[in-house]
């Protein structure tokens, strides 16, 4: 099995963590706020320090690529790809939202086979980024921006459970009231999560090209000037 270095900076959560043969062996996570220009080159060089340290040679890099925050996610790609240049090693992206969704599967007991899943990252205001998937996580429907009401996944809970999560969940826990929705608290994606989903994707040679690739920023950035701005 590989040993993969693994970048998550799609929200306000930074983490890296290294996996060798299905398991982590190194997980550094900090959860306080977006600080992930000055926490992630830490990150970065304490795991090159455990690599050498131990004798271990990474295989690939893998990467959340979005949907998310678009400064989280340009610094987590930056350092991911200047990480496999160094090497000479291949680069994985991972959905953002799928990796969610693997981990709330993987650690939570949900009665129901047809339960579904539906990961949310906050694109402000009551828009978020979301998808839904069932418990293989196959996609149910895939990325989109949704502004939420009422009636947003009324469809989908007519005909049985969902469980909302992450950081756009929680906004929405009051507007979409429905008896089959379901909301779990404190969900982020994480490196540490990453492992199955990384390792599938290196055993299949999915890798993206070092050099062009970019974030699944699903919505262009948009710059805003402060109201009360202060004139020269």
């Amino acid at each position: 099995m590989p040993c993969i270095l693994h970048i998550d900076t799609s929200t306000e959560v930074c983490s890296i963590a290294i996996s060798e043969n299905g398991r982590v062996i190194l997980d550094l996570t900090e959860t306080t706020g977006p600080s992930h220009a000055s926490i992630l080159g830490v990150f970065a060089d304490e795991a090159i320090k455990f690599i050498r340290k131990n004798n271990k040679s990474l295989d690939a890099v893998a990467v959340s690529c979005g949907p998310g925050s678009y400064t989280g996610l340009r610094i987590g790609v930056s350092e991911a790809k200047g990480i496999c240049f160094g090497l000479n090693i291949p680069l994985i992206a991972i959905n953002s939202l799928l990796l969610m969704a693997a981990g709330v599967i993987h650690n939570n007991r949900i009665e129901g086979n047809n339960t579904l899943f539906c990961p949310m990252i906050d694109a402000r205001r009551m828009e978020v980024y979301a998808a839904i998937y069932d418990q293989e996580l196959n996609v149910i429907r895939d990325i989109q921006a949704d502004i939420v009401d009422t009636d947003t996944y009324r469809g989908y809970l007519d005909k049985g459970k969902i469980v909302f999560f992450g950081n756009g969940a929680l906004k929405c826990k009051d507007t979409i009231n429905h008896p089959n929705a379901i909301f779990l608290e404190n969900i982020s994606p994480l490196a540490s999560q990453m492992i199955e989903l990384a390792e599938k994707a290196f055993a299949r040679e999915d890798f993206v090209d070092v050099a062009y690739f970019e974030p699944f920023y699903l919505k262009e950035f948009v710059a805003t000037t402060p109201k009360n701005k202060v004139l020269g």
